[in-house]
């Protein structure tokens, strides 16, 4: 066992905080495509109206847990140690999944099993995600934190695409197998993490904010919820935004998170420590972080749907198995992901962050342009390296960015800056799928209807079959093409199709003909759903690019009130000094006591 002050290691907490946050967000889309076998293992169809609700939470829970929780567990590692929590969240996510996948029931309990089991095992990958770029902040000097944390976001950020391809591949052996992938790397990290992880931050000693903890869970859980289920139909309508129950979640949400910041704002110790947000580069950095992850999320999701229901059938791909050629096809953006994202952490340890962050944002919204512009039958190609740009900048976004807001907080607030930015980075997802969703159901209630019923008629289904058909509500057809189900087959069913004459039935359920159908109306909700990203990755590089205008100025001073885990105090406050000795002496009757910005890091280096 190395000690904390040991040359090496620095590169063992990488490489196993890596592997934590690896594991979390693989196991978030390792779900997502396996969802038909998993549903087809338990006995449940997910697009009967009383399902639905299982398909949702299965898809969304892990997410709005992780979202909702980082916070806390961040706050926590500041008070009780980092590592301390994030040892826990290995152990915990590591015991769920052998139970998750020893389900023993079949049907509504099986499903309810899985959810609940995911929800428990969500809060061990929150414990993961909030504490571990915490970890490595707190192991590399300045000069190497960008490197190391690109290393261990790009990882985490290009575990959700090698989620799709892994849980492709296994759920076609056994959908248990997704879960039992987790078990072997699991309890490797979790005994490494035990044996070899020191905290070696600065810690303070101070009492849970129960009433702020309350309050962020309920109004978050309320808003993120409500958006989930805004995306359902209700009473006629194609979404259920008009539901009344979502209107009351939303607008409870937003009450309850108002209450939240006043409470923030007047305890003396608060989990969410508002000031943070007085640093430019911490606000700013969260907010491109959020609004790439929407437009991150709003990506994945459309391309999947796209490539499964429209481009792989039409390439001879049976719906069956679209879900494990759909994670295959979108490797190029996971490479451009694993390419950039340390490379653009190293140099930007060399030249600071902010063009690198900015430039990234700027790659992808060029790439969404591109892909704005393709037909829906496209060159695949051109497709390839559009995805592969995207990734490209995904990852030269991801390190910088998250060096700017973890380097602009100081070292005893650095657990909460983490949950934080990963609060932001997982809302961002949940929220992307409202979004983007509900965009392309709107853009396909447009079209659709007429192009399906006309398609049906034509091919000999009775005209009132057809209208009724033709309008029903798109999300539907959205989330049979996304789970890899043939849509028409499910939307006629075996009656109406086993009145028709055999050829007429073959050419419906065909592989050519919903994606045919299908093509135009999509491409005009994709459109809109594409202008939306563009907007939002030009706005996030125009925050990536705000800068303080305050001096560098020391940290907030290791008082009484702080501690290290080892007792070194004498260590931190020279790895501060080191820290510090690039920037030019402050004038005391000028500076402003805040804490080292890396947000000022272009400056600092120019001196």
């Amino acid at each position: 066992m190395l000690s904390a002050d040991h040359p090496r290691y620095k590169w063992i907490a990488l490489s196993n905080t890596t592997l934590g946050t690896l594991l979390a967000t693989v196991n978030a889309s390792i779900v997502l495509i396996s969802l038909p076998a998993i549903f087809k293992g338990i006995n449940v169809n997910p697009l009967e109206p009383g399902n639905v609700s299982y398909l949702l939470w299965m898809l969304m829970g892990y997410l709005l847990v992780t979202a909702v929780l980082v916070v806390t567990l961040g706050r926590l590692g500041d008070m009780f140690g980092r590592v301390r929590i994030y040892n826990a969240g290995f152990a915990i996510f590591t015991v769920t999944s052998v139970i998750l996948s020893l389900d023993p029931f079949d049907g509504g309990g099986g499903a309810l099993w899985l959810i609940g089991w995911r929800v428990l095992q969500a809060v061990g990958g929150a414990m993961l995600m909030a504490n571990s770029a915490a970890i490595i902040t707190d192991a590399f000097s300045a000069k190497q934190r960008g490197m190391a944390l690109g290393v261990n976001i790009v990882s985490a950020l290009a575990g959700s695409f090698i989620g799709l391809v892994l849980g492709g591949i296994l759920a076609e052996w056994d959908w248990r197998s997704i879960f039992w992938v987790n078990i072997p790397l699991g309890l490797l990290g979790t005994i490494w993490a035990y044996r070899s992880l020191h905290d070696t931050g600065v810690r303070r000693k101070s009492k849970i904010d129960w009433w702020g903890n309350a309050t962020f869970a309920i109004g978050l859980t309320a808003v993120l919820a409500s958006i989930t289920y805004g995306i359902q139909p209700y009473g006629g309508h194609t979404m259920g935004w008009t539901n009344p129950y979502v209107l009351t979640g939303l607008i409870g949400g937003v009450a309850v998170l108002a209450v939240f910041t006043i409470i923030e704002s007047r305890v003396a110790e608060p989990m969410f420590p508002l000031k943070l947000f007085k640093n430019i580069a911490f606000t700013s950095g969260n907010g491109a972080n959020l609004l790439a992850s929407v437009a991150r999320g709003g990506l994945q999701f459309m391309l999947i749907i796209w490539l499964q229901g429209i481009w792989l059938p039409l390439h001879g791909y049976s719906f069956e198995s679209t879900p494990l050629w759909a994670g295959i096809y979108l490797v190029p953006m996971t490479i451009g992901f694993l390419v950039a994202g340390p490379v653009a952490g190293a140099l930007s340890d060399r030249f600071g962050s902010r063009l690198f962050a900015s430039g990234g944002l700027i790659m992808m919204a060029i790439s969404f342009l591109g892909l704005l512009l393709l037909p829906g039958d496209f060159n695949y190609v051109i497709f390839g390296l559009l995805i592969f740009v995207n990734g490209l900048g995904g990852g030269l976004f991801a390190a910088p960015n998250t060096s700017l807001i973890m380097s602009s907080v100081p070292a005893h607030m650095r657990g909460a800056a983490s949950g934080m930015r990963a609060t932001f980075q997982n809302a961002g997802q949940v929220l992307s799928i409202g979004i983007f969703f509900s965009l392309m159901v709107a853009g396909l209630a447009k079209a659709l209807p007429g192009s399906l019923n006309a398609g049906l008629t034509a091919q000999g289904v009775p005209a009132d079959t057809a209208s009724s058909i033709a309008h029903l509500p798109p999300v539907g057809t959205l989330f049979a093409a996304f789970l890899g189900y043939n849509p028409i087959a499910q939307l006629l069913g075996p009656n109406v199709l086993g009145s028709l004459p055999k050829a007429n039935a073959d050419k419906l359920t065909g592989l050519e003909y919903f994606p045919s159908l299908i093509s135009g109306p999509f491409h005009d909700g994709l459109v809109i759903v594409f202008w939306l990203a563009i907007a939002m990755s030009l706005i996030g590089a125009g925050f990536s690019l705000l800068r303080s205008r305050k001096p560098v100025a020391l940290p907030e001073p290791l008082d009484g009130g702080l501690e290290s885990s080892n007792g070194e105090l004498v260590a931190r406050e020279a790895e501060i000094a080191a820290e510090l000795s690039e920037a030019e002496p402050l004038n005391p009757a000028t500076a402003v006591a805040e804490p080292l910005d890396e947000g000022d890091d272009d400056a600092v280096r120019s001196r």
